[in-house]
């Protein structure tokens, strides 16, 4: 008899539909079937425009009652780039904001190439979310100075952050080199969710190239040839995923009609590892 994998809880990432505001986003999570979503609170860069949820009360209880109401729960905020300018304090409030809509972590990218300074500021960020209960998942992305497993491992080792994690975006990790065997030294408890998409196996090689496609040329899972199933295989049972599959394909779609096409792929795509164990 085959044995059963248990369809995981699912979130709707924000960059999968970047266009949404957050109220948009978690009615289109609960259109596509998602158990959670996640928000995107702090500009990655200081150029970015968002709508303002930390400076607004009235539309922080607006999302919370919205969480409610669609019955879809926030998994983590993002996206946090650690930069040479950034200030920990500054971001306190945006934490507070996550931790007020029941956020479990919080999304950092290491992007300074000076690594005392990268390394004391994720310090300071795990010890403000810390003291609200968050923890903080690192990222690595391979145009950012933290592009690799091991860079991104080494780093969290090395801050000795009880509540410090390890991110793994699908596409990242492949285009890294990593493979799923890499996961073997990592402890498993560092590796709270993860987010999932599919590709080509063979990537870009430029920076700007691998940038469009981390941003707008993703495919659904299931869609490509990336190793998906090892690599689930390696990753801790039962972990929430995250599905971060932003393509231009669709983004002329309402918002509810991506998140139903990106909902039905993902659960046919977990439908049919079942069908091959």
């Amino acid at each position: 008899m085959k044995n059963h994998l248990p369809m995981p809880e699912l979130s709707l990432h924000h960059l999968t539909m970047l266009q949404a505001d957050p109220l948009s986003l978690i009615d289109a999570a609960a259109a596509g079937g998602f158990d959670y979503c996640g928000i995107r609170i702090v500009p990655p860069a200081p150029t970015d425009v968002l709508p303002d949820v930390v400076g607004n009360p009235a539309l922080v209880r607006e999302i919370d009652q919205r969480l409610r109401s669609r019955n879809v729960r926030l998994l983590d905020i993002e996206a946090i780039w650690l930069r040479p300018e950034t200030d920990v304090a500054a971001l306190v409030p945006a934490l507070e904001v996550g931790h007020r809509l029941g956020a479990r972590q919080v999304l950092v990218v290491g992007f300074d190439d000076d690594l005392g300074r990268l390394l004391d500021n994720f310090c300071k960020l795990c010890q403000a979310a810390a003291r609200l209960q968050m923890s903080v998942a690192l990222e690595f992305i391979t145009y950012c100075t933290i592009g690799t497993l091991a860079q991104a491992h080494w780093l969290v080792q090395r801050s000795e952050q009880p509540n410090a994690r390890l991110l793994i975006d699908a596409l990242q990790f492949f285009r890294s080199g990593a493979k799923s065997e890499d996961l073997a030294a990592i402890d498993p408890m560092l590796l709270p969710y993860m987010q999932l998409c599919d590709g080509p196996l063979v990537g870009p090689v430029s920076v700007d190239e691998r940038r469009v496609e981390a941003r707008t040329a993703r495919l659904l899972p299931g869609e490509g040839q990336l190793p998906l199933a090892g690599l689930l295989a390696a990753l801790p049972k039962g972990i929430p995923i995250s599905v971060e599959a932003p393509t231009l394909r669709l983004a002329h779609l309402p918002f509810d009609e991506q998140a139903r096409i990106v909902g039905d792929a993902t659960r046919k795509f977990f439908a049919d590892l079942n069908s091959t164990i």
